[in-house]
């Protein structure tokens, strides 16, 4: 998949995870489902051990009430295709 694609995808998910505030009634209720769910696609979207780590992260943010605020997708897009290249780029 290619990088910016990737980054829109995260990105909707992440509003995915804002819809617990955006609907009344269902709240915390739709975490129940989102929170497994997320951390099941983080795994896929992002492999190996950083998106192991990611994906427990994902599922912890969602499933803790008042944590969904926190873009988890999206960190780990920039972790992954920003940060993580300049780490490799200063080793050289």
């Amino acid at each position: 998949m290619k990088k910016y694609k990737k980054l829109v995808l995260s990105i909707g998910l992440d509003a995915i995870g804002y819809i617990s505030f955006v609907i009344p009634g269902i709240g915390e209720f739709s975490d129940i489902i989102w929170a497994p769910l997320s951390g099941y696609i983080m795994t896929r979207l992002y492999k190996g051990k950083a998106g192991k780590i990611a994906g427990v992260i994902a599922f912890t943010e969602e499933a803790l009430p008042g944590l969904d605020v926190i873009p988890t997708f999206t960190l780990m897009w920039l972790y992954t295709y920003v940060f993580k290249n300049k780490e490799e780029i200063i080793e050289i």
